[in-house]
Formats: C-alpha cells, sequence, structure tokens
C-alpha cells in the first residue's frame, strides 16, 4: 500500500462507510444519507468522490462483489483505486472500505476477478479457493517521460471473501514487452476445453487473447479486431463469454469491447461480436455484421451514457444468467457533470440474453429480475386510443423521479406515428423518450432536460436508435430514477441509457402523440423504493 494514499484515506473512512449504507444494519438509520441533487435512489453510486468503470464483478458465497475505478480524494478522475461494494440481491449495496491501492508499480486501473476453484494460483488456505483479481498497473511516471510501455497486468488474491488483498510479489504477470501505449483492462475466465485461464485485454485498436495454467505465468494465444468494428477511438474493456442462444440449444461466444470515441451518438459507447472461440483464437460468426446502413458495429446500447460494461464471473449454473453492468456516463463530458459530493452511477444490472434474428445474432437486455422487490404501488392503465396525450401524474399518483414503466404500443394506420413518455417539471425543462414510426427509431431527448452547460457535448442533439424487432407491438420497458432514464424496448432488442440534471426534479409525466394515433395495449406502472432505507 502507499503509504502517502493511506494516510490520505483513512481518516475518511468513517464518512465513506457511513453514507449510502444498506438498511438493515441494527441501529442504522439512513432516511438522509444520499439525498443530493441528482443522487440516484435505486441506482449503485459510490458514497463519495469520483467513480468510473466497474472491475472485479464475481459471485462468491452468496455475494456479488462489485469493485470499480475510484478517486477517493476529489470528484475527478485522479490517481485510481478500486472501490468495493457487495450485494446479497443486486439491488441493495453494502459498502465496503477500498480494495487495491497504488502502489510502486503503478496505478490500480479495470480487470477482472475470479473464484481459483481448483486452487491452480496456490493462493489458496485452508482448503478453500482464493478470490484473484486481475487488473492495469498505470505507471504514471513513465508515461510523463514518454515511454509507451507504462501499462501491464497484474494480480492480487484474498482469502476472506474479498475483504482483504495481497498483491502477487511476480507483478506484473503479462509485461508490456510490445511497446503498446493503450496496454490493459484484463478480463479472465476458465475455459473448461482447454482447461486453461483465458485473459483478453484491450491493446489500443485490437484485443489480445493470452493463456496460463495457474494466473501467474502466461503466453500469447492470439489477437483479434484490428479489421473488425468500429474504430472511432481506443478499444476498451473487454469481455468474453459463452452464451446459449434462445430456443435454438446452440451456444455461440460473445466479445464485448468499448470504445472511446466513436459511440452511435458520440462519445463512449459498447459494441459487441457474436462468434466462436476454441481456447486460442476467436472467430466471428460468418453471418454476423452491422444491419443499419453506414454503421461499422452493432452496439450494446445507443444512448451516451453505458459505458465499459462487463458481467459478473462465476454466477452459478443453477442461475444461468449472464449479468451486466455498466458506469452511467460518458467520457465526454464525466469529469464536469453538476453534482459535487460525488460523480457518477451504474446501470441498472442487465441480464443478457443472445437471439438469433432477422439481422442476424443479437444480444437482447433487460433489468434484472430481482429489480422487481423494489416496486410499490402498482398501476395498472386502462387499454384505449390516445390521440393527443394521456396525463400519467393523473392516471397513476406516482412521481417520475423514480418510477418504472411497461407500455405496449400499436400505431394506427394513416399518419406515421410520433409517440412517448414526457418527464417534466414546473420549470418547463422536459425530457423525452419515444418512437418516430417515419424514421423507425427511437430517440432520447434531453436537450431540455435542464442544465446541460456544462458540456457542448451534453445536451447537444437528440439521441436515436435502431428499431430492430419487426413486430407490430412496440414495447416501452423505461425506468426512471431522478436523473437517468433506461429504455428497454422490444423486449430489450434496442436499448437506450441518457442521464440529464433537472434544475428541478421531475414531477409529472405524460404519453404523448405528436403525430398520427396509437392505441395502448397495455400499461402498468410502479413506484420503485429507494435502496438506501
Amino acid at each position: 500500500m502507499n503509504k502517502t494514499i493511506a494516510l490520505l484515506v483513512f481518516p475518511l473512512l468513517p464518512f465513506l462507510l457511513a453514507a449510502c449504507q444498506s438498511p438493515g444494519r441494527p441501529g442504522e438509520n439512513n432516511s438522509g444519507a444520499c439525498r443530493e441533487p441528482h443522487r440516484p435512489q435505486f441506482h449503485f453510486s459510490p458514497p463519495e468522490k469520483w467513480m468510473n468503470d466497474p472491475n472485479g464483478m464475481v459471485f462468491y458465497d452468496g455475494e456479488y462483489h462489485l469493485f470499480y475505478q475510484h478517486y477517493p480524494d476529489s470528484n475527478v478522475w485522479g490517481p485510481m483505486h478500486w472501490g468495493h461494494a457487495v450485494s446479497t440481491d443486486l439491488v441493495h449495496w453494502e459498502h465496503l472500505p477500498i480494495a487495491l491501492y497504488p502502489d510502486s508499480l503503478g496505478y490500480i486501473f479495470s480487470g477482472s476477478a475470479v473464484v481459483d476453484r481448483n486452487n491452480t494460483s496456490g493462493f489458496g488456505q485452508d482448503g478453500k479457493p482464493p478470490l484473484v483479481a486481475i487488473f492495469t498497473y498505470h505507471n504514471m511516471p513513465a508515461e510523463k517521460a514518454g515511454r509507451k510501455d507504462f501499462q501491464y497486468q497484474g494480480i492480487a488474491y484474498s482469502n476472506d471473501k474479498g475483504r482483504g488483498w495481497t498483491k502477487y510479489a511476480g507483478n506484473p504477470v503479462v509485461p508490456n514487452t510490445g511497446n503498446i501505449r493503450d496496454f490493459r483492462d484484463p478480463k479472465v475466465i476458465w475455459h473448461e476445453d482447454s482447461q486453461q485461464w483465458i485473459m483478453v485485454f484491450a491493446a489500443y485498436d485490437h484485443v489480445k487473447f493470452w493463456g496460463s495454467k495457474d494466473l501467474k505465468k502466461w503466453e500469447h494465444l492470439s489477437d483479434f479486431g484490428k479489421e473488425w468494428g468500429s474504430h472511432g477511438g481506443v478499444w476498451e474493456c473487454p469481455d468474453l463469454f459463452p452464451l446459449k442462444v434462445e430456443e435454438r440449444g446452440e451456444t455461440k461466444w460473445v466479445l464485448l469491447l468499448s470504445i472511446n470515441p466513436g459511440g452511435p451518438n458520440g462519445g463512449s459507447a459498447t459494441q459487441y461480436f457474436i462468434g466462436n472461440f476454441d481456447g486460442k483464437s476467436f472467430t466471428p460468426d460468418a453471418s454476423f455484421s452491422p444491419s443499419v446502413k453506414g454503421e461499422k458495429a452493432v452496439w450494446l446500447d445507443y444512448g451516451r451514457d453505458n459505458y465499459a460494461g462487463v458481467t459478473w464471473s462465476d454466477i452459478p449454473k443453477e442461475d444461468g444468467r449472464r449479468l451486466f453492468l455498466g458506469w452511467m456516463s460518458n467520457w465526454d463530458y464525466a469529469q464536469a457533470v453538476p453534482t459535487e459530493a460525488w460523480r457518477s452511477a451504474m446501470t441498472l444490472p442487465r441480464s443478457l440474453e443472445l437471439r438469433k434474428t432477422q439481422a442476424g445474432y443479437r444480444l437482447f437486455s433487460q433489468p434484472v429480475r430481482e429489480l422487481a422487490s423494489l416496486r410499490e404501488n402498482t398501476r395498472a392503465l386502462e387499454p384505449g386510443d390516445i390521440q393527443r396525450q394521456l396525463d400519467l401524474t393523473q392516471k397513476t399518483g406516482l412521481s417520475p423521479a423514480q418510477m418504472e414503466l411497461i407500455l405496449e404500443f400499436e400505431p394506427r394506420p394513416g399518419a406515421p406515428a410520433d409517440f412517448g413518455v414526457e418527464l417534466s417539471n414546473s420549470k418547463g425543462e422536459r425530457y423525452r423518450v419515444g418512437y418516430n414510426a417515419a424514421t423507425g427509431r427511437f430517440y432520447s431527448d434531453r436537450t431540455g432536460a435542464g442544465q446541460h452547460a456544462f458540456s457542448e457535448k451534453f445536451g447537444a442533439a437528440v439521441h436515436t436508435a435502431p428499431r430492430l424487432s419487426t413486430g407490430k407491438t412496440i414495447r416501452f420497458h423505461l425506468c426512471f430514477d431522478v436523473a437517468s432514464a433506461e429504455l428497454f424496448a422490444d423486449e430489450g432488442a434496442t436499448v437506450m441509457t441518457d442521464i440529464f440534471f433537472p434544475t428541478e426534479t421531475f414531477s409529472m409525466a405524460k404519453i404523448y402523440v405528436d403525430k398520427g394515433r396509437v392505441n395502448l395495449v397495455r400499461g402498468e406502472a410502479w413506484a420503485l423504493k429507494r435502496i438506501w432505507d
């Protein structure tokens, strides 16, 4: 541990651990915690200071571990640590002390964690498997000196359920002998067929695959990506995993890849590839390609605020889900958004499914089922035609600041419909998320949703996304949380995540129809309880 950093951080820990805690601690009253303006009430956010990428997500002994890029001394990016929290239900989180501090080898950048069940590393004790974290070291003095080999991969291990960590004395385990400037973000998995650990990490404009029998000695296997996908920015935060294709009985491999900049609506975003992995190389499926004219990639989320997302390792087989979490921000403006005590939140945890569509293999994303535990005050909406608007606030009595909606629409014949959901407040600020049948695209419009002067890139344009489904019924699944909106359209075929910063909390909601006519086939609404009470 860096002693100077430790001296700075330890005085903060009593405050850090007292704020924003989950319920259930004897004698604890959190009714006033996490009430700052724009603080999400059912998304994960740090107690204070800076946060970015989710790291080291692993399930072990009944707990979902979430580590994250964290700077405990400022609300802007600085020397990176691994913050730490755990949950038993993916909804309520307990904040724990910082897990990994910078040291003489560098800052602690993004990475992953695994349960070494067979103790291949030899780090285990008393017959129990260790948790092993794999991360990138970033040597800032080397970078400032003009060198390119300032990033390399290291490991650490824990024998107390992730509460204490020991860095491996032989770090780095993957040195940067290729003199590559961006050489980072390792994701490690166990590959059963080849009986080895596989590490995939980003190397500027492609990814590298390495293999190991013991997590300590690694050898290069292959590269992928220079001729594939979007290259509008640096590649980051890869993830590799197998996934069964819904209703087909076959399994494909998914490679997630974040890129900054170069997203479909500007700035940071995550693309993905579907193919096969043989223990050495990843090969994209011959039929996998973008279905949208002019695009070079297939995107996981078309909103501006889902980046660096990866999936949990070691989810029990009896669960079987592939669970994902992303950083709910964008490098175009992340350090300038109008929050002070803390910066950034995570997206809702999501379950990923792989389906074969007319456009080819596609990932579908939906909120995890555990989110339903927060639902209260269920309201059903009466089906019927909507010609101009339907006042959801009046019909449901619910606040759009913490609300979940499932709405199913069928546009009526005639003029192409333009419709959606609008949030607003008494100051005339509004946020809209909708669908334009004339263009065949969903959209998220935060141009009038409040503060955006902090960045010229924040409120400059309406964000759009293609409708991939061809069904007659258009389904909106929406989650609104104080300063964010997540749209899972058509069972998660199209996803958009956006943040916004109204100067007064949105208090009114309505369904609007600007053009044409639509029939509301089904509508349900719920208030969502805050997770910190």
